[in-house]
């Protein structure tokens, strides 16, 4: 099944709206973090150049990551779950085909 033609009902755009944001604010939080760690391990006055890249590197990675169109929306959920922001379980009440998709690009498809 293609992604780009899937029908998202209503309570399946509900439940990937709130998925979505939890795992933003998941990775938001893992980058305050680490962010709160490199401060306060600072040795030298130039270590605030490393603080600069490593958020703007951040900064473009999340840019690429999330994006809530439902055309690839199954395909930034299954990329969330193998980077560990997201679960299968947080999907329960997706349709079967939906996270057969995620499944599948996760590499966990039907077991024969």
């Amino acid at each position: 099944m293609n992604m780009h033609n899937l029908k998202w009902s209503q309570s399946e755009r509900v439940i990937a709206r709130k998925a979505y944001n939890k795992a933003y604010k998941k990775e938001m939080d893992s980058i305050r973090t680490e962010v709160i760690r490199q401060v306060q391990n600072y040795k030298e006055p130039k270590n605030i150049w490393q603080l600069h890249s490593y958020l703007t590197e951040k900064r473009k990675e999340i840019d690429q990551k999330y994006n809530y169109r439902y055309s690839v929306l199954l395909g930034v959920f299954a990329r969330l779950i193998k980077e560990g922001f997201l679960s299968l379980d947080e999907l329960t009440g997706l349709s079967e085909d939906k996270i057969m998709i995620i499944k599948t690009i996760l590499g966990l498809g039907k077991e024969d």
